[in-house]
């Protein structure tokens, strides 16, 4: 006979269970309204510096809600609504984007898109928060990218049979269509196994809502190193896979899409294979280490795509995007979940590395995209290569280990915990 325990750890369970299969068809929508963007765009006779325009409109947007968007889903308690509200809006842009490519109808679409897309990532991490809490969030939100590394692996086989099939158009049809099973994955979702305080990051004794959120952030030199590096690391990256499915796909608009998609794919096997082992590992071994390495094969990566024209060897390139973006994707949320430890501010957090993720990804694909039409495409490469060099630097000197009581007995009782027994028990202070 069941006991009281047996059932709330089995409604964990399965939620957790549905929390990992909305990242897979999450990434499966965004996939459809992403990348493929700019392949899709300079197929059908967009310049590269207008591609970068569209990419930035949408970036602008996201950079302008991410913070707010971060400071709604601390105090917001239904969490699955914002999320459902957030999918929809990407299905609308997709929808606007397959209805035509003029400049108004585009813009609209990455007005949307971008808009929704300040909610999504935050918002996921939020509930996972409030389900696992802090002692399990390291390999969950692991698992959780994983998980969202597969579904765009899956997204992009689908994607590139649709877009050779029928034509790049039919690939935003096909990611309106998945938003339904995104949206069945966020309703299995027990909300009564979303603790609030635990979703933000709370304590029994926090203070927080009583001082300015903002002191909270600039008082903390580490994340705003850590913030600053981040900038500099999306600056470099962002513009690179744009550019380089631009370059595949130059007078080759049927291939666009397969090219695109195999670059994208080989990027996704990586995160997918490696993601909860570094959720793992940073819980055990600590933050700085990896991140080290993540921000280090970014600016490899750039001078390597210079030194090749290659449709083979630029699609193997992106092996150290997989190792690159596995890494940041996983530890940069980690990172805030350490400064932000007991403040209630986790999401904000979030939402303000976002916006300085934003700001530098917008602004890579615009200065890409300038440094495409005036120099080429080898210029741009070795432009943001150097940019991912200085991130670098940044990190390195300015950003220590935040993980906190990384000791000897830290490790083994990180290594060794009960997945089993923490998922019941109750987090109410960090």
């Amino acid at each position: 006979m069941s006991t009281p325990n047996d059932v709330v750890l089995s409604r964990k369970i399965r939620s957790i269970r549905a929390t990992e299969w909305l990242n897979f068809f999450l990434a499966d929508v965004q996939a459809g309204v992403g990348p493929f963007v700019a392949a899709y765009l300079a197929a059908t006779g967009w310049s590269p510096n207008k591609v970068g325009l569209a990419l930035t409109l949408g970036g602008i947007v996201t950079v302008l809600l991410q913070t707010p968007a971060g400071a709604i889903v601390d105090v917001v308690r239904h969490k699955r609504t914002v999320l459902a509200a957030g999918i929809v809006t990407v299905a609308l842009g997709a929808a606007i984007l397959v209805s035509r490519t003029t400049t108004v109808s585009v813009g609209l679409s990455q007005v949307l898109i971008g808009g929704a897309g300040a909610f999504l990532g935050t918002t996921v991490a939020a509930i996972t928060l409030g389900i696992v809490g802090q002692r399990t969030f390291d390999r969950q939100f692991g698992r959780n990218q994983s998980f969202n590394a597969a579904g765009n692996v899956a997204s992009a086989l689908l994607f590139a049979a649709v877009g050779y099939s029928l034509g790049n158009r039919a690939i935003f049809l096909a990611a309106i269509g998945l938003a339904i099973p995104t949206l069945i994955a966020l309703a299995a979702i027990d909300p009564k196994q979303i603790d609030y305080g635990q979703a933000r990051a709370s304590s029994r004794h926090s203070h927080s809502d009583t001082v300015s959120p903002f002191r909270i952030l600039s008082s903390d030199s580490v994340l705003l190193a850590f913030c600053v590096s981040a900038f500099l690391f999306h600056l470099a990256n962002a513009a690179m896979l744009p550019e380089l499915g631009e370059l595949l796909s130059k007078g080759q608009a049927r291939s666009a899409a397969p090219f695109m998609s195999a670059c994208v794919i080989v990027t996704q096997i990586v995160i997918t294979l490696s993601a909860a082992w570094i959720g793992k590992r940073a819980g055990v071994r600590g933050r700085k280490g990896l991140l080290l390495l993540g921000f280090g094969v970014l600016p490899v990566r750039g001078v390597l795509y210079a030194l090749t024209q290659s449709a083979s060897a630029l699609i193997a390139i992106q092996v150290l995007d997989g190792v690159a973006n596995a890494i940041f994707g996983v530890v940069s949320t980690l990172v805030v979940v350490d400064r932000t430890r007991g403040t209630a501010r986790f999401n904000l957090a979030q939402g303000a590395l976002a916006t300085t993720v934003g700001i530098g990804a917008a602004l890579s694909n615009a200065v890409g995209g300038e440094l495409v039409q005036r120099f080429g495409y080898n210029a741009s490469f070795l432009g943001l290569a150097s940019v991912a060099a200085l991130a670098f630097l940044v990190l390195w000197r300015a950003v220590p280990e935040t993980l906190p009581g990384l000791t000897r007995e830290r490790r083994r009782e990180a290594g060794s915990a009960a997945t089993s027994v923490q998922l019941i028990k109750p987090e109410a202070e960090f």
